[in-house]
């Protein structure tokens, strides 16, 4: 099966004989009491429901409707729904900080809102002409239970160039962009070509898929399409990422492919070192939004007992979709230049996009090798950003989008991303030193460069337990780059976005009172 209609995609599957069965470790917010068990038909089933009951509430063709809830899969039968009824999702995380979640709200200024009565309560003045409440009856909206699910539900048919859905950007640089993309950019360009059973790493009949994402983000909107069209036995959704919570379901139904936010990753990794860890049957690993770090590729490639397990590494953004494919082994995450190869993020899909590196300031091309602003080519580009055209036109340099990353491409045909333009330091990758501290303190969660109030860059170790011996990290430290000591904290005391990016300019306000990272411009974000 080939995806054609997010509005009818769960119908065509079923009517396709997908017997895929999916695994919840909650059940479902549109469906609390309905377990955490579903079939492709019961799914499809929900979808068409929750159609009716947004269409009970009013809800018409051409409205956007904003969906802000807790994280789970059902962001995406949501986005479903309301695209049957011929009007344009716009799933926002509820981990948002409420004044970024109020002014996506107000810029999106959607005709109906579905959330929960927290949200409510963050943001009650919110625009909205409906509000409708997934958990609770309040005043001023309508309880999502208490709408009728057996009237008409649509599909109501759009042309591929009009607004499909609407995803926010992570927002690591500030108040995240409204990215609207079309039914051509993001079903036919993006999301056919992943929905191919490729050798070693398409998706096959007998696979059981993990996902432990972001699931108001278009990645997941993408990911949905493509799992139903090509029919896995199973889906396992995680929508946390505490190993001990997810530890049981994962065992259970250990995973062959499995794909998950970098910092899901980082937070699970302790399973990996668990006796009969639930990676053993892992053949695939799938990663986006973030740059992965040596130590925890190889802690998952090495946990599994697959013969030959392949990590595959995306690089792209909301914008664009995938631009270029790493794949990592156990022998290359093993090797000792690991570290220092780890920004190299592969090549362009060939055929689908293009890559051109250019000076900054002039925006004239350097030569393969030199560093400089990336600049891409795709027919996956979306249709613009919402209230912010001349943002989303400064953005365009000829038929080509700045990225926004700076980095090299190679002689080889690679590309390397070094840093986002905003974030950069003067003499040093941040990305590249951190791979390199991350190599050196296996104790790390993470380590993060930032710029400090004094021009020195700000090193932050982050631990389990908020503590690193002095003499460890000047070991570690050695050869690399002058920095000041290092700040140590826990997980929860760093600043993120909803896809658990360090918020690199909160962070560095938090630790020095100022947000300067050096002289970029920030011109491209």
């Amino acid at each position: 099966m080939r995806p054609r209609d997010m509005g009818t995609l769960f119908d065509d599957a079923a009517a396709a004989g997908a017997r895929t069965v999916v695994r919840l470790d909650r059940p479902f917010d549109l469906a609390p009491r309905a377990g955490t068990r579903w079939t492709v038909p019961e799914l499809a089933a929900l979808v068409r429901a929750t159609a009716a009951r947004l269409a009970d509430a009013g809800v018409r063709p051409g409205d956007r409707v904003a969906v802000v809830k807790d994280n789970h899969w059902d962001y995406d039968l949501l986005a479903c729904a309301v695209v049957r009824l011929g009007a344009v999702p716009a799933p926002l995380s509820a981990r948002l900080a409420t004044p970024d979640l109020v002014a996506l709200l107000r810029r999106l200024d959607p005709a109906a809102l579905v959330t929960t009565s927290a949200v409510l309560a963050r943001c009650g003045d919110a625009p909205a002409r409906i509000r409708v409440t997934l958990d609770a009856a309040v005043p001023g909206a309508v309880h999502f239970a208490a709408l009728d699910d057996s009237g008409p539900a649509g599909p109501v048919a759009r042309r591929d160039d009009e607004p499909l859905a609407v995803h926010h950007t992570s927002g690591t640089t500030g108040l995240p962009k409204l990215v609207v993309h079309s039914t051509r950019t993001l079903v036919h360009e993006l999301a056919r070509f992943e929905a191919v059973r490729y050798p070693v790493i398409g998706i096959r009949g007998d696979d059981v898929l993990c996902n432990a994402s972001a699931f108001g983000h278009g990645r997941t909107f993408c990911w949905t399409a493509v799992v139903m069209a090509l029919a896995p036995a199973g889906i396992t959704i995680l929508t946390g990422d505490d190993p001990d919570a997810a530890d049981p379901l994962l065992r259970a139904h250990p995973p062959t492919v499995m794909e998950a936010l970098p910092a899901a990753y980082t937070r699970l990794r302790p399973l990996t070192a668990r006796l009969d860890n639930p990676f053993r049957r892992t053949r695939l690993f799938i990663s986006t939004y973030d740059a992965m770090h040596p130590p925890a590729l190889r802690a998952y490639l090495t946990a599994s007992r697959h013969a030959r397990p392949l990590w595959m590494q995306g690089w792209g953004q909301t914008e664009t979709g995938p631009l270029t494919f790493r794949f990592h082994t156990r022998r290359s995450v093993l090797a000792p230049d690991a570290a220092s190869a780890a920004r190299r993020l592969g090549r362009p899909v060939p055929g689908r996009t293009r890559v051109r590196v250019v000076d900054p300031e002039t925006l004239r091309p350097v030569p393969r090798g030199r560093t400089g602003l990336l600049l891409v080519r795709t027919a996956a580009l979306a249709l613009g950003y919402l209230g912010e055209r001349e943002r989303w036109e400064a953005k365009r340099v000829g038929d080509w989008w700045s990225t926004g990353d700076v980095g090299v491409y190679h002689r080889d045909g690679s590309v390397s991303v070094l840093d986002r333009e905003a974030d950069r330091l003067p003499g040093m990758s941040c990305l590249r030193t951190e791979d390199l501290l991350e190599q050196r303190l296996p104790q790390a969660l993470e380590c993060v460069i930032v710029g400090g109030g004094d021009g020195i860059p700000l090193p932050v170790v982050i631990t389990p337990d908020g503590r690193l011996d002095p003499d460890v990290w000047k070991k570690a430290a050695g050869g690399l780059p002058a920095m000041a000591g290092p700040t140590v904290l826990t997980w929860d005391e760093v600043p993120r976005t909803s896809t658990g990016k360090v918020r690199r300019a909160a962070l560095a306000h938090q630790l020095t009172g100022t947000a300067s990272t050096g002289d970029n411009t920030g011109r491209w974000t």
